[in-house]
């Protein structure tokens, strides 16, 4: 039987704390906190549509802004996916999903291609969802896949609520994630004509 696919990280800063375990073939949980409501609600969805049990313990200086938690989140999010992965065998490579919510559809595709790139192509006319800054959204995408590796595309096809928007994002993102992450008994090694990802 192959090793658990796990990992657990912790990165402290100036700015900020952050402890991550994920658990790659697992049931869809997310335990922890951010500080920031709105994101804690995205990262479950992360957790529940990628089938990952994701825990995050965050602290940041979220008394100047939600800036570094979130992309922090993003970064040690990366790394631990990265790690969980360990040599890549067996694994599908890549995933999409084309995920509605209401009014809102979006696309995410993505790569585990060992080069970390973010495409973006979303409107997001609502500044602040509560406590989050919309903008961290494109932060926090680019910085699991600058730290995962990964190429990460994402695509809005419709929708005016900036909130259905993100959800979908988020939803879609654990999707890929889910299929380019399952493993596949025919793949023998690594799926690149390279050899390595």
């Amino acid at each position: 039987m192959s090793a658990p696919r796990k990992a657990t990280l912790h990165r402290k800063t100036a700015e900020t704390d952050i402890h991550i375990e994920v658990a790659l073939d697992a049931e869809g949980r997310f335990e922890g906190t951010t500080g920031v409501g709105f994101f804690d609600h995205m990262l479950a969805h992360i957790a529940r549509h990628s089938l990952m049990n994701l825990t995050v313990q965050a602290h940041g200086d979220l008394h100047i802004d939600d800036h570094h938690t979130v992309e922090d989140t993003g970064i040690v999010l990366g790394q631990a996916l990265a790690q969980a992965l360990g040599d890549r065998s067996g694994i599908v490579r890549m995933g999409h999903a084309v995920v509605p919510m209401d009014e809102a559809l979006v696309l995410c595709a993505l790569d585990i291609s060992g080069r970390g790139y973010l495409s973006w192509e979303l409107q997001l006319t609502t500044p602040r969802l509560g406590d989050f800054t919309t903008e961290m959204v494109p932060e926090f995408f680019r910085a699991v896949a600058l730290h995962a590796g990964w190429t990460i595309h994402l695509r809005q096809m419709a929708g005016s609520n900036t909130h259905h928007i993100i959800e979908a994002t988020f939803k879609a993102f654990g999707r890929a994630l889910a299929q380019a992450c399952s493993i596949d008994p025919r793949v023998k090694g690594v799926p690149s004509t390279k050899g390595v990802l």
